[in-house]
C-alpha cells in the first residue's frame, strides 16, 4: 500500500468518527436530559445499601469451611450458597479448564473472606429504623430440599423477632441462570415499607488485557442505553442512575456476573467503590406490607460463559434489551456479529476452528473480489510504469510544476487513476477489522486447536525463533517468544510488499521494509487464531495480487 493508500486509511477513520458523531451520538439535548437523569438519584424514598465489611485473606478452601451451606449443580455450573447472608460466592465452570492441560476449573465467584471475594448479595432495606431485618451476617435455614438442581429448588428462612417471616426461594436452570423470589410474610399488627436490592461484590480487580478493542468491568443497560465503566472510571467517581427497565453487572473478557431487576419495577443503579467494587440496584417504589399479609418480588441471576447462543437465548426468554452486548461485539455490531454466525457455521461444518478461520477469510476475499480485482489492477500498472516515473522525476527534479504535468500526461495516456486503488481497499477495511474483533472478544475459539504445534488458537503461539522452534533445548524468555506463524505472517507480508509498487521516498522506502519485522513482534503474544487469519489474508491478497500482475500490461512497457 503506497502513502496514499496510508492518507486514504486516516482519512476514512476521521470519516466513520465523523459520521458516528453526525447519526449515532446522541444530541446535545439528549445528553442534557441523560445528566438530569443520572442526577436524580434520590428522587425516591428508597435507602442506600450499606454493607462494608473488613476484607480477610482466607484461602478459598478455608473460606468454604466458614459457614454452612447448600449445594447447587447442573449441566454447566457447580458450587454453593452460604447460609451466611444467603450470598452467591461459590461457583466453578464445569465445561472451561483453567488452562488446556490442566485438571482445574474455572472459578468465578469466591467468598467474601478470602482475598479475591466476588460474590452477589440481595434482600430487602428498609426506612423503618426499628426493625431487624436479614442482613450479610443472618444464618438462614433451609426448608425441605438442600441441594438446588433444575429439578429441586431451595427454600430459606428467617424470622425475626416483630413477627416478620422472610423467605427466598433459588431455583437454577441447566446452563447459568438463577431465580430468586424474595417473599415476607407479616404476623404482626404494623404496617412496614421495603425495597428489594440485589448487588455484587468485587473484592479487587482482576487480570484485565486492558485492550481499547474489549471492556472489562461494570456494565449495563439502563431504559436501552448501554453503560460501560472502567474499574478506575468508578474509583474516581460513584455512577447512579434511576431507570425504569434493563440489568447490570460485572464482565470479563468472557465471563459474566449479572442481576437482572424483576420486569416492570422502576430501580436506582449504582457502580461505586468503597474498598470493594459494588454494582447493585434498588427499586424505588416501595412495597407496602399490611397486617397479615405477604409481598414477594423476583429477580434473575446470570453468572455465565458468555458463550453466544446463551446469551442470545437469554435475551429472548428473560425478554431483555440488549443483553448480548455482555460480549463487547463494539461499532461495528452489524458486521460483527453475523461475521461470527458464519464463523460458527464453518466450525460446525469443518470441526476445526482454525479452518473455519481460513474459510471466513476465503469468502470476505470473494466478497471483495471485484473491488480488490479494481485496486490491484491500479496498483500494477503503478509498478510498471515506476521506471517510466523515475525517468521523469530524473528529468524534471528542478520544476516541480512540470514533473506534475508530464506525471499526469503519463497517467492519462495509461488510463491509471493514482488513486482509484484506495477506495476498494478503504470499504473492506471495515470488515476485516470486524473478523479481528469478533475472533478477540467470542469465547468460541478457547482452548480450540489447528494442526501441529498450535494446541489453543486462543492463545500465542508457543514456539519460537530463538531456539530454532524447539530445537534447541532452551526455554527462552517470554519476550522473545516469537512463533513459527508470527514469522510465517511476517514473511508472507514482506511478499506482498514486493507485489505493490514501491514508495519514491527513501525514507518511506524504508520504513515499509521495517514494516513486516514490527508487526511480527507485535503479534507475536496475540492468539494464535488471529495470527492466522492474518497470514491467510496475506497469502489469498498475494494470490488475487500475483494473478492480475501477470495479465496486466502497460503501454509504456511495451
Amino acid at each position: 500500500m503506497d502513502t496514499k493508500n496510508i492518507i486514504a486509511a486516516i482519512s476514512l477513520s476521521l470519516a466513520i468518527i465523523v459520521m458516528w458523531s453526525l447519526f449515532f451520538q446522541p444530541s446535545p439535548e439528549e445528553l442534557k436530559k441523560r445528566k438530569e437523569n443520572e442526577k436524580i438519584i434520590n428522587s425516591s424514598d428508597a435507602p442506600i445499601i450499606d454493607s462494608v465489611e473488613k476484607i480477610t485473606n482466607l484461602s478459598r478452601e478455608e473460606a468454604l469451611k466458614l459457614t454452612s451451606r447448600f449445594e447447587f449443580e447442573n449441566e454447566s455450573i457447580k458450587g454453593s450458597i452460604s447460609l451466611k447472608g444467603a450470598t452467591l460466592d461459590d461457583l466453578i465452570f464445569k465445561r472451561y479448564k483453567t488452562q488446556l492441560d490442566s485438571n482445574e476449573f474455572v472459578t468465578l465467584l469466591n467468598p467474601k473472606s478470602t482475598s479475591n471475594g466476588y460474590y452477589i448479595e440481595s434482600g430487602w432495606v428498609s426506612n423503618n429504623k426499628n426493625i431487624e431485618l436479614p442482613n450479610n451476617k443472618t444464618i438462614w435455614e433451609i426448608e425441605g430440599n438442600s441441594k438446588l438442581t433444575p429439578d429441586n429448588n431451595v427454600k430459606l428462612v428467617w424470622k425475626n423477632k416483630e413477627g416478620l417471616t422472610f423467605e427466598k426461594i433459588v431455583k437454577i436452570d441447566n446452563q447459568y441462570l438463577f431465580t430468586i423470589e424474595q417473599k415476607i410474610n407479616n404476623n404482626s399488627d404494623k404496617i412496614y415499607n421495603f425495597y428489594p436490592y440485589a448487588q455484587i461484590i468485587r473484592t479487587k480487580i482482576p487480570e484485565i488485557i486492558d485492550f481499547f478493542i474489549l471492556h472489562e468491568g461494570p456494565l449495563g443497560v439502563l431504559d436501552d442505553q448501554l453503560v460501560e465503566k472502567d474499574y478506575k472510571d468508578i474509583i474516581d467517581k460513584k455512577y447512579s442512575k434511576n431507570a425504569n427497565d434493563g440489568f447490570l453487572g460485572i464482565t470479563d473478557k468472557y465471563w459474566l456476573t449479572s442481576v437482572i431487576p424483576q420486569k416492570n419495577k422502576k430501580f436506582r443503579a449504582d457502580f461505586e467503590y468503597n474498598k470493594k467494587f459494588k454494582v447493585n440496584y434498588i427499586e424505588t417504589d416501595s412495597y407496602e406490607l399490611r397486617p397479615n399479609t405477604q409481598i414477594s418480588n423476583l429477580f434473575n441471576v446470570v453468572v455465565a460463559a458468555k458463550e453466544v447462543d446463551v446469551i442470545d437465548g437469554y435475551n429472548d426468554s428473560l425478554d431483555l434489551k440488549k443483553f448480548d452486548l455482555v460480549i463487547d461485539w463494539g461499532w461495528f455490531y452489524w458486521i460483527v456479529k453475523p461475521l461470527f454466525f458464519l464463523n460458527d457455521y464453518f466450525f460446525k461444518l469443518a470441526g476445526n476452528y482454525g479452518i473455519a478461520i481460513i474459510l471466513i477469510t476465503v469468502c470476505l476475499r470473494l466478497a471483495f473480489f471485484p473491488l480488490n480485482n479494481y485496486a490491484f489492477k491500479s496498483m500494477s500498472r503503478m509498478k510498471l510504469v515506476q521506471p517510466e516515473m523515475a525517468r521523469l522525476k530524473e528529468i524534471h527534479k528542478d520544476d516541480k510544476m512540470k514533473l506534475q504535468q508530464a506525471m499526469m500526461q503519463l497517467y492519462k495516456k495509461e488510463g491509471i487513476n493514482p488513486v482509484s486503488g484506495c477506495l476498494p481497499i478503504l470499504i473492506s477495511i471495515p470488515f476485516f477489522f470486524a473478523i479481528y474483533k469478533m475472533l478477540f472478544v467470542t469465547i468460541e475459539m478457547r482452548h480450540q486447536p489447528f494442526f501441529g504445534w498450535i494446541k489453543d488458537l486462543s492463545e500465542k503461539d508457543p514456539t519460537s525463533i530463538f531456539n530454532l522452534f524447539g530445537i534447541i533445548p532452551w526455554d527462552p524468555p517470554s519476550f522473545m517468544i516469537i512463533g513459527a506463524l508470527p514469522v510465517m505472517m511476517g514473511f508472507t507480508m514482506w511478499l506482498q510488499q514486493k507485489l505493490n509498487p514501491a514508495p519514491q521516498d527513501e525514507i518511506q522506502k524504508k520504513i515499509f521494509m521495517f514494516f513486516p519485522l514490527f508487526l511480527t513482534i507485535i503479534l507475536a503474544p496475540f492468539p494464535s487464531g488471529l495470527v492466522l487469519y492474518w497470514t491467510a489474508n496475506n497469502i489469498l491478497t498475494m494470490a488475487q495480487q500475483y494473478v492480475i500482475m501477470k495479465r496486466t500490461t502497460v503501454k509504456t512497457a511495451s
